[in-house]
């Protein structure tokens, strides 16, 4: 597979700041119907992170926490495992097997600029399959 991660990408990324509330981004998960943002570095030191809509289900809703009381920042998933544009489909999917994840960014030097979901690739590899008869 020749594709390129930047081929296939979603450039839809939604952001929240690390201080926000859980419930601030259960509102942006819902109007935007994604399953994930991106949590800011709250500084030049510190790295982007994730929040998922299975973060939010399991480690608050199921334990009837107050997601108005619990900061963004400590739930997030960090580092956010990322990859260059130009990566190629084949090592994309090594990765998503390798650490058991649906969902992976993609960065343009320092930069988060797209993800790339299980059901991107998914979709990609049925095209180019289909390209070729």
């Amino acid at each position: 597979m020749n594709t390129k991660v930047k081929e296939i990408m979603n450039s839809k990324l939604e952001t929240i700041k690390p201080d926000a509330t859980v419930y601030d981004a259960i509102e942006k998960l819902v109007d935007k119907r994604m399953r994930s943002i991106i949590v800011l570095p709250k500084d030049d030191k510190d790295v982007y992170g994730v929040i998922t809509v299975r973060d939010i289900v399991f480690k608050i809703l199921s334990k009837n926490l107050d997601p108005h009381k619990i900061k963004i920042e400590e739930i997030a998933s960090k580092p956010v495992i990322s990859i260059d544009k130009e990566t190629e489909l084949g090592h994309l999917i090594k990765l998503m097997e390798k650490f058991n994840i649906a969902r992976v960014f993609v960065h343009e030097g320092r930069e988060l600029i797209g993800v790339v979901s299980l059901l991107d690739v998914l979709s990609a590899t049925l095209i180019e399959r289909a390209r070729r008869y």
